[in-house]
């Protein structure tokens, strides 16, 4: 069963995207200092794809932040 709830992802996006943009991190900086594609990175945030817990971690890890805190929306 593939589940895909789209408010989810963008709530998810749009959350990530402020945790981003409150440690001065581009996207593109985010991205390459989490070994992310760019694109990867700007499917996230706008709720296109469902990052696995492996990126989502990584990105908290790059972010110095608790993973929870992605999920904080």
């Amino acid at each position: 069963m593939n589940f895909r709830d789209e408010k989810v992802l963008l709530a998810f996006g749009k959350n990530l995207q402020l945790l981003r943009r409150q440690q001065n991190f581009t996207q593109e900086d985010l991205a390459y200092n989490s070994g992310i594609s760019l694109s990867q990175m700007a499917r996230i945030e706008t709720g296109k794809i469902n990052p696995t817990v492996c990126t989502r971690i990584v990105i908290a890890k790059t972010l110095k932040i608790k993973p929870t805190e992605l999920m904080d929306f």
